[in-house]
């Protein structure tokens, strides 16, 4: 079996279900060789991670950054960069990271209220208490509050019928400017490639062109293997990331339990890895 890549993955320091050393841990289980965690918005599982590395395993520090786009259709989108290799310290880095962990958590809180004030079995003040400690606040902890108060039965329950966009609960946020996140990250050393670019199963997505425009700005990849697109949405971007010479990557997207994708079931290609360590401005890849 060849070097096995997975370089978009979850833990509680955001909306994942594995502690970050229990991420690392399951990684190794699952055969991986490469790893990246990419929580929403933040780098508080970096350090726990890294601690606990199992023998062999590589571990790429990285965050999945929620930002706006323009759609190419005269509109908006929201899109997601997946942001590696990056000084986590970074003065710009740091403040936007806080300016969108703040707002998520006032957003979780009012979400919760609402549904508390329709009656639902659900406490805010219960439910921010829970918290990991410096987690980014996402609606995932609000679905896992239905699940155990019985009101669904799964996750994706509780997003299609309450906390989707457009659902009856579903409030917006402020996302970061897709080229203010891209110029941020390639300042603080980092690269950056568009998650899960045409998963237009998730909702309205950029065109083509905007992803040529987004390349020309220092856009590193695409993730083209991603559980959410289908082959001929796989082809067109990979035909997509060729033109543009792009480099092409693949990731599961775990979060644990919040979804049924298994650590490793999309996987990126060694070489285009050492692509992206090539871009990076610095190694902090981390071995164990």
């Amino acid at each position: 079996m060849g070097v096995r890549i997975d370089l978009h993955v979850h833990s509680t320091a955001s909306d994942g279900t594995d502690t970050p050393d229990a991420l690392v841990a399951a990684a190794a289980a699952a055969g991986l060789d490469v790893v990246a965690l990419t929580d929403h918005d933040t780098t508080a599982g970096w350090d726990l991670a890294s601690a606990a590395l199992p023998p062999g395993l590589r571990l790429v520090p990285g965050a999945e950054l929620s930002c706006v786009s323009p759609d190419g259709r005269g509109g908006q989108a929201t899109v997601h960069l997946l942001a590696y290799l990056f000084d986590p310290d970074s003065p710009a880095v740091v403040a936007e990271q806080t300016r969108l962990r703040l707002e998520r958590r006032e957003r979780l809180r009012r979400m919760a209220e609402r549904m508390a004030a329709d009656g639902f079995p659900v406490d805010a003040d219960e439910l921010m208490a829970a918290l990991p400690t410096g987690a980014t606040a996402g609606r995932p902890h609000l679905a896992r509050a239905l699940v155990a108060a019985g009101v669904v039965s799964s996750v994706d329950e509780a997003f299609a019928r309450y906390l989707g966009t457009g659902g009856p609960y579903y409030l917006g946020r402020t996302d970061t400017p897709v080229h203010t996140a891209i110029d941020m990250i390639a300042e603080a050393g980092g690269v950056t490639v568009l998650a899960h670019p045409f998963a237009r199963t998730r909702g309205p997505v950029v065109t083509p062109e905007v992803v040529v425009e987004l390349a020309g700005r220092g856009l590193a990849g695409l993730e083209v293997d991603h559980p959410d697109q289908d082959a001929p949405t796989r082809a067109e971007l990979r035909a997509l990331a060729t033109d543009l010479d792009l480099i092409i990557t693949g990731s599961s997207d775990y979060h644990g339990t919040n979804k049924t994708v298994r650590l490793g079931q999309e996987t990126t290609a060694p070489e285009a890895f050492e692509r992206l360590l090539d871009r990076a401005g610095a190694d902090r890849v981390v071995t164990g």
